[in-house]
């Protein structure tokens, strides 16, 4: 007679629009870390300057904005530094967009490894974040460097105790890069369209947002696309708690945490109802 099968795991559908199985993403974190390290270790291989070529593009981003914004066009800075202006837009920027497109591509770039094996599908968006966070890492510990110059040679920024909470909004801006980006990419499976848009309508979403400029240059008719983009204030609250000068409100902070919200709730139902098909469709 056979012996009796005792199963430890039993792997279900998910029945709820919004399942997130928490537990079952905490008993992952290994999977998680591993897949961290074979990013980053993919990315830097058979490279010369490895990591370092986190902190030379936004330097050179930094540079090519001073140059053309900040000296041919005259674009002003609220008094803030040129170099810490745009090395801590073009840095923040950077952190949403890179985890925005990662996210976006999620379901065509793994499908290989979906459809072999199972583990929370959570856990690929959420590798892209981390993947993010440590390249923003060594931009900020770069920007602190700078930061310091400043300081100790009497520019004119106010620094805030606020800036001690600089983490949330770090969390913020990965909070919105991945909801959007779990939402473009739930409907890229069906329509490979949207890939071709995601790139061009990024590059123009960079600048309905103030990386370059400061909010306080946008004309009063065009100042509805501030509260509209949530990426706006995030940036602008760095700027304040850190250099003391942003032009921001209350309403601007609760439109883009408003917005937030509800990007994160329906990536996620999005993402829960797509991953069950999407392997047939793709």
């Amino acid at each position: 007679m056979d012996e009796e099968e005792n199963w430890n795991l039993i792997i279900t559908p998910k029945r709820k629009l919004l399942d997130l199985q928490i537990r079952e993403l905490i008993r992952y974190r290994d999977l998680i870390f591993l897949f961290v390290k074979r990013d980053f270790t993919t990315q830097f291989k058979q490279t010369i300057l490895g990591p370092l070529w986190f902190a030379i593009n936004p330097i050179l981003s930094t540079i090519m904005y001073t140059f053309v914004f900040g000296r041919l066009a005259g674009i002003g800075t609220d008094g803030i530094p040129h170099v810490l202006f745009y090395f801590s837009g073009s840095m923040l920027w950077s952190f949403f967009s890179g985890t925005f497109s990662g996210s976006s591509n999620v379901f065509t770039n793994n499908a290989g490894i979906f459809g072999k094996v199972y583990f929370p599908r959570l856990v690929a968006p959420i590798t892209l974040v981390f993947n993010n966070l440590i390249k923003s890492s060594v931009q900020f510990g770069l920007l602190l460097a700078i930061y310091a110059y400043y300081i100790l040679t009497g520019s004119p920024i106010q620094p805030s105790w606020a800036l001690l909470l600089f983490p949330a909004l770090f969390i913020w801006l990965a909070a919105i890069g991945f909801g959007a980006g779990i939402i473009v990419s739930s409907l890229t499976t069906k329509y490979r369209d949207l890939q071709h848009l995601v790139s061009f309508a990024l590059g123009l979403a960079m600048y309905a947002t103030p990386v370059v400029f400061p909010l306080s240059e946008i004309p009063g008719r065009f100042v509805w696309i501030a509260y509209a983009n949530p990426v706006c204030a995030p940036i602008e609250l760095f700027r304040l708690w850190f250099f003391g000068s942003a032009s921001i409100d209350g309403p601007m902070i609760f439109s883009s945490l408003g917005v937030t919200v509800f990007l994160v709730l329906l990536g996620l139902v999005m993402f829960n109802r797509n991953e069950q098909t999407f392997i047939d469709v793709i």
